[in-house]
């Protein structure tokens, strides 16, 4: 998982464009991209480009809008671009070698604050795919953030989305996060984890049904909406579709019809059975995972995840931002109001 990298605004040209080739692994990662090609009974589909973060329940929502025929249905012609992260994502948006892309509002929030012309359309996932859980060694001594002081805490990167989360969580629990010792472990610390080298850690799943199995904790756990709304208040906006700013006004129809066909993806991804949403995923980006656990994962979060509108909600924006302000990442307030385009998705969408 590589959502919670910083964001750099620097044209990735690396970034692979081979179609149909899809990333391997629970993991997500990506190196290729899944296409799906439509048209309209009246004309030519409209053709575009969708970078996105290859985190695997990041996917989920557009996999599902693809297959069930969605984007097709509202006449486009869509190549899903799978990337290593969200850097890369919002760096081919950047550099124009897409038309949208599909981040975490932290990569969005940090490439904007530099100087990216990008703005925020609709969103897809309102919840971090994080959560603080314990090691089972540390197990007992942590029942509650403010335990954490004194501890050590695995986290993927120091400012990364998964460092800025916990201090906010941190910070609301009135706990002190100077006197945590934060170990930077890179996106898979499950194994530090579960062998005591951290005393807690910012993990995702499959790793916190691994953990929890193996005798650990969790203290707050943000995939769910239920932790959510005592921890953080509310939604913590994560998942979302951005575009060049200088494209907005052409594009608006275009958005719109984007806009509705991931509306209707969502609803499928809250509702349908999980063994078609599992069915929905290019094979190759499940291959030699747990498909059992899968399922298991996604019927556990799926409701809670992904929201029932593809509608920007201010309040769960403005919490990532207030995240980044107590993290001391961001250097004065986001400019909200410029960076969240409400108008494309309305209540009468």
């Amino acid at each position: 998982m590589k959502c919670c990298e910083k964001t750099s605004t620097e044209t990735d040209t690396a970034i692979a464009m081979d179609r149909r080739t899809a990333i391997k692994g629970l993991a997500g990662l990506a190196i290729g991209i899944a296409a799906s090609t439509s048209e309209r009974a009246y004309g030519q589909a409209t053709k575009i480009r969708l970078a996105f973060c290859g985190q695997l329940l990041c996917v989920v929502p557009y996999e599902v809008t693809r297959d069930r025929g969605h984007f097709k249905a509202e006449g486009l012609d869509l190549e899903l671009v799978y990337t290593r992260g969200g850097n890369q994502a919002m760096q081919a948006l950047v550099g124009g070698a897409v038309d949208y892309a599909g981040t975490s509002l932290d990569v969005a929030l940090e490439a904007f604050s530099h100087g990216a012309k990008i703005r925020r359309i609709a969103s897809t996932g309102r919840l971090p795919l994080f959560a603080l859980a314990t090691g089972p060694k540390a197990k007992a001594g942590i029942r509650a953030l403010k335990d954490l002081e004194g501890k050590t805490v695995g986290i993927s990167g120091l400012g990364n989305a998964d460092h800025i989360l916990v201090l906010y969580l941190m910070e609301q629990a009135k706990a002190d996060p100077s006197k945590v010792r934060f170990a930077a472990l890179g996106t898979n610390l499950y194994d530090a984890l579960r062998l005591g080298q951290v005393d807690a850690g910012m993990v995702q799943e499959p790793a916190l049904s691994l953990i929890l199995a193996a005798g650990g904790g969790v203290l707050v756990n943000t995939m769910d909406i239920t932790d959510a709304d005592k921890y953080l208040g509310g939604a913590y906006e994560f998942m979302g579709v951005a575009v060049r700013a200088e494209e907005r006004d052409r594009r608006r129809d275009e958005m719109r019809r984007l806009a509705n066909a991931l509306a209707k993806g969502l609803h499928d991804t809250r509702t349908i059975p999980v063994v078609e949403i599992v069915a929905a995923l290019p094979k190759a980006l499940v291959a030699g995972g747990d498909r059992p656990q899968l399922v298991a994962i996604l019927e556990k979060y799926r409701r809670s995840l992904y929201p029932d509108t593809v509608r920007i909600d201010p309040a769960a924006a403005a919490r990532v931002a207030e995240a980044h302000r107590v993290a001391g990442v961001a250097k004065q307030p986001a400019d909200l109001k410029t960076l969240l385009d409400l108008s494309v998705v309305t209540e009468k969408s």
